[in-house]
């Protein structure tokens, strides 16, 4: 039978769950309880000192602290290990949890540490507004509660109930499809993307489709290389062509785009081989015009579009991204190659365009060449623009010499 975690504090919403599990039972699938209560000792099939214990940390220390923030982290990273135990042991086939701003953010780990495709849904008071922080780049559902958890009443039974018979649902099918004999398809491999480097994101996906791949392309804004790095993690993604890592300029130099420091990391850590480039990191992004802070007054500024202006990153700014990327590519466990483009990291940068700066690139190229030196990453160090012909057709050879 399907079984769904609910995760939550049953020392206050005892009486919400109970009647969740009640539906959720009804619906055809079985319940798992994962106490989060700070002082809770409610019947529960995980308590909140086994919660505290996940986390490394001391329930009895911790409780008489009283510190209601260092709480909250302890019990959601404790629950983040627990249900992506359970969810590995193939013990769960579902999660639910319902929540203010307090129990989301316990919850926000728990889903976070859930791969891809396993059913995931949060009901929650925060549901109406930004929930980034709670869904982040996994495929979470999130049901706005209407009104406060708070008892079931002619609003809450409705909304509840919907959540139990979706959450039941979703964990049967779930279940299904992990019991069916499983039928192999292509093998997943990730490109990255930017309206800068298409030619090239196109010609690599073309070159590994021919080869038999499934190529998923992910738009490098951010929550694109966040939304790749997870379907690696989640052991999806068999193979990486990270033509574009634009995103690290925006980490570094502060744009709107920037995927976090630990951008290009996943891959090289989980030993899944990858190709890298330096596609679009002659430029930062940021939104309109004046949208731009004013500390980057007197910058040499383009607008792509009424929604996005972009700024040249300097050579001392790419100096700094060489060291970084060089850094990242040697703690790399699996195949690793770096294809760099002397004549031009975009469409833009090339001779005669509007952010060709031979200078600022080549602080780049002598940053990773120092950083590389010595070094078991294969580099090529090609006498191209990134959007020539060939390029990108290179770079899904090189992944597919490793794959095949």
């Amino acid at each position: 039978m399907a079984v769904v975690a609910m995760l939550g504090t049953f020392d206050t919403k005892g009486a919400e769950y109970a009647w969740l599990a009640e539906k959720i039972k009804a619906a055809g699938a079985d319940v798992l309880t994962v106490d989060t209560g700070s002082f809770s000792t409610a019947p529960a099939d995980v308590a909140s000192d086994a919660v505290i214990a996940a986390a490394g940390a001391d329930a009895e220390a911790l409780r008489a602290r009283r510190d209601r923030g260092e709480m909250m982290t302890v019990m959601g990273q404790g629950a983040a290990a627990i249900i992506k135990d359970l969810a590995e042991q193939g013990k769960i086939h579902g999660f639910l949890a319902i929540g203010g701003s307090g129990g989301s953010s316990v919850a926000a780990p728990a889903i976070q540490a859930l791969p891809v495709g396993f059913p995931k849904l949060l009901v929650s008071t925060m549901a109406s507004g930004d929930v980034s922080p709670y869904v982040g780049e996994v495929d979470a559902a999130m049901m706005y509660s209407v009104v406060d958890i708070a008892g079931i009443n002619s609003i809450s039974e409705v909304v509840l109930g919907n959540a139990a018979a979706a959450i039941a649902g979703m964990a049967k099918a779930y279940e299904a499809r992990q019991a069916a004999p499983s039928t192999p398809g292509k093998p997943l491999i990730g490109v990255t993307m930017f309206g800068v480097t298409t030619p090239a994101a196109n010609e690599a996906r073309e070159r590994l489709t021919e080869l038999g791949y499934e190529v998923l392309v992910f738009h490098a804004t951010g929550t694109g290389g966040k939304a790749m790095e997870k379907l690696i993690e989640s052991g999806l993604i068999v193979g990486v062509v990270d033509l574009t890592t634009t995103e690290l300029a925006d980490d570094l130099v502060g744009g709107v785009l920037s995927a976090g420091p630990k951008r290009l990391e996943k891959a090289g850590s989980l030993g899944v081989p990858q190709v890298v480039s330096l596609g679009a990191l002659d430029m930062v992004n940021f939104g309109p015009m004046d949208t731009v802070p004013r500390e980057f007054a007197g910058r040499q500024l383009l607008v792509h579009n009424p929604s996005v202006t972009l700024m040249r990153t300097t050579p001392e700014e790419n100096a700094e991204l060489g060291r970084r990327i060089a850094a990242k590519l040697i703690a790399a466990t699996g195949p690793t190659e770096l294809f760099v483009p002397l004549r031009g990291v975009s469409a833009i940068d090339v001779a005669g365009g509007p952010f060709y700066d031979a200078a600022a690139d080549q602080a780049l190229f002598d940053a990773l060449k120092a950083g590389l030196e010595g070094s078991a990453v294969t580099v090529h160090w090609d006498d191209s623009a990134i959007n020539d012909e060939g390029y990108g057709r290179a770079m899904a050879d090189a992944l597919h010499a490793y794959l095949s």
